[in-house]
């Protein structure tokens, strides 16, 4: 029988999508889903919902377990064929509090920091001994298994995995699919999605909608970059981050403005207050969205679990399309998270972790190659990269003077801190972070 495993089965709404998707699909649903987390409570409501799922919209023919705690991971992972990987290694509190609280102190604002910058630097330092955890229980028990990983910051942990585990690694992040839909509807530009042509290549989070054709080839381009330009002219809106990005790079990228307001040392400057009220940028927008997710949890867990009419149509989350094609040998094209092997990119280095499209089928995951991209493009991945293999090196060697290096080469942080400061900063949140970074010496 099909194994799939999930690990991080706490995150309930985004287990109800990747696992309700495997149960609406003919050729998954007869498996067993093995459910793990640390968290008792979220485990079981997890749980209670999918069998409820599994009930009204698979005849019950999942088979569903649940696994808690590290001392049972192993047996949860065994002879898994697909595991899914959706971990918040320290959680809301106190992680996510002590990533922005401190470099607050320091003159250091944040929008999301969970991708770069020091927020993402230390997600990456906690999170990383876990899943290297997680890889030495799947050699063991599912050696052959494909890692999917939807935990960030994608870039440092997918990276990670590829280059120093022995596991199958992909990492997946659903703002690839619909980053062609969002700029064309934020541009009234909706009709032309039907049947459009696109090519997006570049890092996670900052991958480049090099190319965007309707149906009949037309470039549509030319277009969006003209209303882009007018729209932010016209007044504020959500998205102004990136259509400056279209204004002065020619070009629009995946994920969305208050993830790319940190990215670069632009927006975000304490010397320049006004652009944040200019480009209308959230800052702590993800403790923000954090408090009132956590609020809103409370109220919609009780509805979720009573509900016994629960039902699930699938998502266009990739895992589950990705499992079909491999188990049905049925090919399907992606855009997945995979080391730069043969200069896909050939900007970048081949031990980056590059986001370019790539085919799926009964033989495993295909990245297909892109070549150079725009220079400007390049210019922009590569301050993050550089800041990804600075991280991934602190979390191989443990030693925290290379953690320094990723930070000081952050754009953001180096463009708002003195060197010194930067240090400071550093040790302190590696004090705050008590046993989550005690590996670190």
């Amino acid at each position: 029988m099909l194994k799939i495993t999930f690990l991080g089965a706490g995150s309930t709404i985004f287990a109800r999508n990747v696992l309700g998707d495997v149960m609406c699909t003919p050729a998954l649903c007869q498996c067993e889903i093995a459910l793990y987390d640390i968290d008792e409570t979220r485990l079981k409501e997890s749980e209670k919902i999918l069998q409820t799922i599994n009930k009204n919209v698979n005849e019950s023919r999942a088979v569903i377990k649940s696994y808690l705690g590290p001392e049972n991971r192993k047996e949860a992972l065994r002879g898994a064929r697909f595991v899914v990987n959706a971990v918040h290694i320290g959680g809301y509190e106190p992680c996510t509090v002590i990533d922005f609280e401190i470099p607050k102190k320091y003159g250091l604002r944040q929008t999301i920091a969970d991708t770069l910058g020091i927020g993402g630097i230390m997600r990456a330092l906690r999170t990383i001994p876990v899943m290297e955890e997680f890889a030495r229980d799947m050699e063991a028990v599912c050696p052959d298994a494909w890692l999917l990983n939807y935990t960030n910051p994608m870039g440092m942990l997918t990276g990670y995995m590829q280059r120093y585990t022995n596991i199958k690694t992909v990492g997946l992040c659903h703002s690839v699919q619909v980053c062609a839909k969002w700029i064309l509807e934020r541009v009234d530009m909706l009709d032309k999605l039907e049947n459009h042509q696109e090519l997006i290549a570049g890092i996670n989070h900052m991958g480049w909608l090099l190319e965007i054709r309707d149906k009949d080839g037309n470039d549509l381009y030319p277009e969006i970059r003209k209303r882009a330009r007018e729209k932010n002219q016209a007044g504020k809106h959500d998205d102004m981050v990136r259509f400056d990005y279209i204004n002065r790079f020619g070009y629009y990228c995946t994920e969305s403005s208050e993830h790319n307001a940190e990215y670069n040392p632009f927006y975000i400057k304490e010397k320049y207050p006004e652009l944040i009220e200019r480009y209308n940028i959230p800052l702590d927008e993800y403790p923000r969205r954090c408090v009132n997710q956590i609020k809103e949890w409370k109220e919609l867990s009780e509805k979720l679990v009573s509900d016994s009419s629960l039902t699930h149509t699938r998502s266009h989350e990739y895992a589950s399309y990705i499992m079909e094609a491999m188990c049905t040998d049925t090919p399907i094209r992606i855009g997945g998270n995979v080391l730069n092997t043969g200069h896909l990119i050939s900007d970048f280095p081949e031990q980056a972790c590059v986001e370019v499209p790539c085919l799926v089928d009964g033989a495993g995951i295909h990245p297909t190659y892109v070549g150079a991209l725009p220079p400007v493009l390049a210019a922009m991945n590569m301050t993050n990269i550089n800041v990804q293999l600075l991280t991934i090196e602190a979390a191989r060697t443990k030693r925290v003077e290379d953690i320094l290096h990723a930070a000081m080469l952050d754009p953001h942080t180096a463009a708002e801190l003195s060197i010194d400061d930067i240090e400071k900063m550093v040790l302190e949140l590696i004090e705050a972070h008590g046993e989550y970074m005690s590996m670190y010496h």
